[in-house]
C-alpha cells in the first residue's frame, strides 16, 4: 500500500477550555478531557499537560500522517485509468448515492427578459426529494431549433447563494456581493451565448433561514443533522447539481453533449466534485478552490458542506480533481487569495499534473493566476469554454 505524508507546519490550538481558580488544575483538566470525550488522553492530562494543547497536537499529527493510501504514483495511461476506476469507486462509496431523481416536474415561479438573455426562476420537483430552486438563463435571439452549449454555474458561500450568480441586483445587498467578487458569472456566460443553470445549494440563499441558527454556522449544523440521518450534505448538493445537469440536457436550446461547469470558492469545490463524478461535464473552471483538505483541517477548518468523512484515508481534493482528467479543466486563483496557501497549492498542482501527463493530456490542464483576491476572473475560462464546447457543435 502506497502512503504519502505531507509536512505540516505548527499551528495554533483548535480547541480551548477556560481555566478556573475554583477547581484544582489537575481535576479541571480531567473533567475537561472527559467532557470532550477524550478519556484516552487522561494519562497525559494526569502528567500536567494542557488538555487543549494535547488534543490539537494529536489531531495535527494525525492529519500530517494521514495515509492517503490511493495517491496516484504511476506513469502510464493504463495505470492512470486503472487508478481512476479504483479511486472513483472508493470516493462513491464514501459519498453514497448522488443520483438525481429519474422523474421530475418543473414549476415556473417567474421570468424576466433582459437585452441579452431571459431569466427564468424555476423549481424542480420530485416525489421523495426536496424541491430544487434553479435560475435558468437563456440567451436572446436563438433561432428555432438552434442548440447552444450549456453551463452549470455553481455558487459559493455567502448570504445570497445563487441569487448573486444569476445577477439579482434588484435584491438588497446582492449588488455589493457581485461587485466584491465578480460574482455574476452566470450572467456573464449567458451574455456570451450559453444557456446557464444556476441552482441553489443547501444551506444557502433561499434554502436556509439563517436567523434560526442563532449565529451558529448553518453548514456545520446541517452537516451534523444529516449525519444523524445517515446522509451527507456534500452528497445532497452533488445530487442537486447533477439534477441541474439533467435540466440543461432536457432543454431544446441546449446541445446535450456541450455542457461545462464553473464556480467560485465552495462553488469551485462543487464544480470539481460534479465534474469528477459526472462525465457529462466536458470542461470545468474551478475558481478559488486550489486548496487541500489536509491543509485546511490542520491549520484552519473546512465547513460541513465540504466534508467527506474518511477521505484522508485514501486521498485529498487533488485526487478528486484528478478524476476530471483527461477532460479540460482550468484552475484559476487570485494572487492575493488568502485561502490559497503557498506550497500546499503546488502539492495540488503536481498531483494534477501527474495524472494528466500519464494520460497524455497535459495540454488539457490549465492554471491561471490573476492579480486579485478571492474572486471569479474568467479571463482564461471564457476562451477555454468557447474552444471546447463550441467545437463540439461543428
Amino acid at each position: 500500500m502506497i502512503k504519502e505524508k505531507c509536512y505540516l507546519p505548527s499551528a495554533s490550538p483548535l480547541i480551548g477550555f477556560p481555566t478556573s481558580s475554583s477547581i484544582p488544575r489537575r481535576d479541571f483538566l480531567s473533567r475537561a478531557a472527559l467532557g470532550a470525550g477524550l478519556g484516552g488522553l487522561l494519562p497525559y492530562v494526569a502528567r500536567g499537560e494542557p488538555a487543549a494543547k494535547m488534543v490539537h497536537q494529536q489531531l495535527a499529527e494525525a492529519m500530517g500522517n494521514a495515509e492517503l493510501a490511493l495517491i496516484f504514483q504511476g506513469n502510464s495511461a493504463e495505470e492512470c485509468r486503472r487508478w481512476q476506476r479504483k479511486f472513483r469507486a472508493q470516493l462513491e462509496q464514501l459519498l453514497g448515492n448522488s443520483s438525481p431523481p429519474q422523474h421530475w416536474t418543473i414549476s415556473q415561479e417567474s421570468h424576466v427578459e433582459f437585452e441579452k438573455y431571459t431569466r427564468w426562476e424555476l423549481l424542480l420537483n420530485a416525489d421523495g426529494f426536496v424541491s430544487l430552486p434553479v435560475y435558468l438563463l437563456v440567451p436572446s435571439g436563438l433561432r428555432s431549433g438552434q442548440r447552444v452549449p450549456g453551463v452549470l454555474c455553481v455558487h459559493g458561500h455567502g448570504r445570497f447563494g445563487n441569487d448573486a450568480v444569476a445577477g439579482r441586483r434588484d435584491m438588497e445587498g446582492v449588488s455589493e456581493e457581485i461587485d466584491a467578487m465578480n460574482y455574476d458569472y452566470g450572467v456573464q456566460f449567458a451574455e456570451r451565448g450559453y444557456v446557464v443553470a444556476a441552482p441553489s445549494m443547501i444551506p444557502f440563499g433561499r434554502r436556509v433561514d439563517r436567523t434560526s441558527y442563532g449565529g451558529n454556522d448553518p453548514c456545520a449544523i446541517t452537516f451534523l443533522r444529516m449525519q444523524a440521518l445517515g446522509k451527507l450534505l456534500i452528497t445532497s448538493n452533488l445530487r442537486d447539481l447533477r439534477w441541474a445537469l439533467d435540466l440543461l440536457q432536457s432543454r431544446d436550446e441546449v446541445h446535450p453533449d456541450a455542457i461545462g461547469c464553473a464556480g467560485l470558492s465552495y462553488g469551485g469545490r462543487m464544480t470539481m466534485m460534479v465534474s469528477a463524478i459526472d462525465q457529462r461535464v466536458r470542461v470545468a473552471a474551478v475558481s478559488g478552490a486550489l486548496n487541500l483538505l489536509q491543509e485546511r483541517m490542520t491549520h484552519r477548518h473546512s465547513c460541513g458542506a465540504q466534508m467527506i468523512p474518511g477521505l484522508l484515508r485514501y486521498g485529498d481534493y487533488s485526487e478528486v480533481g484528478s478524476l476530471i482528467a483527461p477532460r479540460p479543466c482550468l484552475w484559476e486563483t487570485g494572487s492575493t487569495d488568502p485561502l490559497i496557501v503557498p506550497k500546499w497549492d503546488e502539492v495540488f498542482r503536481q498531483r494534477l499534473r501527474r495524472t494528466y501527463a500519464a494520460l497524455g493530456a497535459e495540454d488539457h490542464l490549465h492554471f491561471d493566476t490573476f492579480d486579485g483576491g478571492h474572486t471569479w476572473n474568467g479571463r482564461a475560462a471564457f476562451p477555454l469554454f468557447n474552444e471546447v464546447l463550441r467545437s463540439s457543435l461543428q
